[in-house]
């Protein structure tokens, strides 16, 4: 007797396919399409001319080291955070819990405002952290600190869920057999975690590249100092230099692709080294 064929939720392989690349078209492919369409209409040399402007350069040195540190800052504080909501109980540990998401929520535009009342030289700490000559806001600092904020989120929800699935019966085996804490930590829960954390890390310097409310505020968009690449292209585009802003988003695009894909190969040989 033939086993009769369970029917899925969903359409079929075909029709469900159909779908998947006519979104992913739409969405994806046809936009950066059209961006490399764009800016082909340039020829090489002005292509080349217009990524090796001092300008660019300098707003590509700002956006991609303000996006990693603020990344890593997130990766060492995110883990932290993560490690305290899983492991401790504590009286409102649900509001801050809750709190952890309040930058996915709260508009960039609202979040720079506020970053740059409370950092600004007039600031609550913005004023201290100047007795000790440090310039917080209107710098590549007030870049990170915007972009620290709006991370966060990404390496606390990525590392979360890994660290409430860790069996702590190999934790107390480790403890038994005479491991200190620190190195229980560094030799049986880390290499658990450094996938997630990767993938945390991942899409908080990728969220921090493209990032552009939370920052043109705190920032004070001086060009060969404190201007984003999202706010060179938006001057590109107000300026009516189309080819130009498709060529910065272009060169910008592949750069992060690459430093993408790299992490990714990283995540990708912590995740086979843990399973090993």
């Amino acid at each position: 007797m033939k086993k009769k064929k369970q029917r899925s939720i969903l359409p079929g392989f075909g029709l469900s396919m159909g779908y998947t690349v006519l979104y992913l078209s739409l969405i994806v492919l046809f936009p950066l399409a059209g961006l490399l369409l764009k800016t082909m209409s340039l020829s090489w040399e002005q292509i080349w001319s217009i990524l090796t402007d001092d300008r660019v350069v300098a707003s590509f040195q700002i956006s991609f080291s303000t996006a990693f540190y603020a990344a890593l800052i997130n990766a060492v504080f995110g883990l932290l955070v993560a490690w305290v909501l899983v492991r401790y109980s504590f009286p409102g540990r649900k509001l801050v819990d809750g709190l952890i998401d309040l930058p996915f929520a709260l508009p960039t535009a609202v979040a720079g405002i506020a970053l740059t009342s409370i950092y600004a030289p007039n600031g609550a700490i913005g004023s201290f952290l100047g007795e000790f000559g440090i310039k917080s806001a209107f710098s590549p600092l007030g870049i990170t600190i915007a972009l620290t904020f709006i991370g966060l989120p990404f390496v606390v929800r990525s590392v979360q869920p890994v660290l409430q699935e860790l069996e702590r019966e190999i934790e107390e085996a480790a403890v038994s057999l005479g491991a200190y804490r620190l190195r229980t930590f560094i030799r049986v829960i880390f290499p658990q975690l450094l996938p997630s954390l990767l993938t945390g890390f991942a899409l908080a310097f990728a969220r921090g590249l493209g990032e552009y409310g939370s920052v043109v505020f705190i920032s004070g968009n001086m060009p060969m100092k404190t201007e984003i690449t999202p706010l060179l292209i938006r001057t590109k585009l107000e300026q009516f230099d189309y080819a130009g802003a498709t060529t910065i988003a272009l060169g910008m695009l592949v750069v992060s692709f690459a430093l993408l894909l790299v992490i990714n190969l990283l995540q990708w040989y912590a995740g086979r080294r843990t399973a090993a």
